[in-house]
């Protein structure tokens, strides 16, 4: 896999979401893993899967790890 930007998965909005940043730029509201790695899909990074979104030590997760989606 190529050098990743730092991802930033900020705390669940008040409809669950989570905003995702890519390096400096925000690429979207996620509701789930898959978004998040469609995101970074979109973003050049090509080869990302959910699972590489949950574990990847390039993902600061603030509010809550990849297990915390829904109201927050």
């Amino acid at each position: 896999m190529a050098a990743m930007p730092p991802v930033v998965v900020y705390p669940p909005a008040e409809d669950g979401g989570r905003r995702v940043r890519v390096g400096d730029r925000f690429v979207g509201m996620a509701y789930t893993l898959l978004d998040v790695a469609e995101f970074l899909r979109r973003a050049g990074m090509e080869d990302v899967e959910a699972s590489d979104v949950a574990s990847g030590p390039w993902v600061e997760w603030r509010g809550g790890g990849p297990e915390a989606w829904g109201r927050g």
